[in-house]
């Protein structure tokens, strides 16, 4: 073979097109399911709006309906590489293809596998993203998922709030220990298994013949509480000071629960340590002068200690975590050298 007729059999892109021909724009449009249907970026409109040619393998894509109400024609159909190609180059046209949500990897393969031939002429591909998932968009599947899990599972279909109840104790100690031990892997874990039950509590209470509410409504009634707790952030008010902050807060608290004592709201069934602690926070913020009562025994000798540590900014219930800890140190370094 001559040099003429090598260069000739090689040349591919730029350099093999007749002069004056196209190549034509083949899009991949990836939208996400996350995304109420038909809220497009505008780049992905207009690309709609312009091509010659839209399809979709997925004959129920949910943006479907939205883009024939805006007289986008859609074809269903999956065609190959090849096809899209041949369809593209010859007459430098553009095809938009609606990507589903498993993707068309056989697509993107063929592609790749004509591009790195060296002997074809491509299109100009480019990977267009129609919508993008919003921080937060993974708890709609998490919402999704527990929906389905509570009309599909023997077991989870037929609990209640209190079934559940020791499972939100057990959860909370548990993202306690990860928070101290500092694993950061844990502290992930059981953050996610904290959020199931307050998304399992909820999904329970949509289905209450008399109240029912739903996750919107926990996420919307914390919404306002956060908001009006918050006037120096949302509001005209100033805080320059964790102080100051704690001040709205507890202002704002009182003026939403109309609490005839500092103890109202306290629950009595928590660990002893950390009651006697809570209690004694209230009195001190609230500025009375109570002093722990008097009496025999270990309990009100707990008492007082639990009363001068929260004075002392010390949290005594997780100071008590913390030598009890070092003590199971101690018991297994003894049942260690014992053996």
């Amino acid at each position: 073979m001559n040099a003429d007729a090598s260069a000739s059999a090689a040349g591919t892109g730029a350099d093999a097109r007749p002069e004056g021909a196209g190549t034509g724009r083949l899009v991949l449009l990836t939208t996400s399911h996350r995304v109420a249907p038909g809220l497009l970026s505008w780049p992905a409109w207009q690309i709609l709006r312009a091509a010659d040619r839209v399809v979709s393998a997925d004959p129920d894509h949910p943006q479907l309906p939205y883009l024939r109400e805006a007289g986008i024609a859609v074809e269903t159909a999956a065609p190959a590489a090849r096809e899209l190609v041949d369809y593209c180059v010859p007459e430098a046209r553009t095809a938009v293809v609606l990507t589903s949500a498993d993707g068309e990897s056989a697509l993107t393969d063929g592609l790749a596998r004509l591009a790195g031939s060296g002997r074809e002429t491509m299109p100009d591909l480019e990977l267009l993203p129609g919508s993008y998932d919003l921080p937060g968009a993974r708890l709609l599947d998490l919402v999704q998922v527990m929906d389905q899990i509570r009309a599909e599972c023997p077991w989870s279909s037929v609990r209640t709030h209190r079934d559940l109840a020791k499972y939100g104790i057990e959860e909370a100690y548990e993202l306690v220990e990860a928070i101290e031990e500092g694993d950061r892997a844990e502290l992930r874990e059981e953050l996610g298994d904290v959020l199931l039950q307050v998304v399992f509590h909820a999904r329970i209470a949509q289905d209450d013949p008399d109240e029912p509410f739903s996750i919107d409504d926990v996420a919307g009634t914390l919404v306002e509480k956060l908001l009006h707790r918050h006037p120096h952030v949302f509001g005209d008010e100033d805080a320059a000071t964790p102080d100051d902050v704690k001040a709205h807060w507890l202002r704002k608290k009182a003026e939403e629960k109309q609490r005839e004592s500092v103890t109202e709201g306290i629950p009595l069934a928590q660990p002893g340590l950390a009651l006697a602690a809570k209690l004694a926070s209230r009195v001190r913020t609230a500025g009375i002068e109570v002093a722990p009562p008097a009496g025999d025994g270990i309990g009100y000798e707990l008492l007082a200690l639990a009363v001068r540590a929260e004075a002392d900014g010390v949290d005594p219930e997780a100071a008590l975590r913390a030598a009890a800890r070092a003590y199971r140190d101690a018991v297994v370094a003894a049942e260690g050298s014992a053996k």
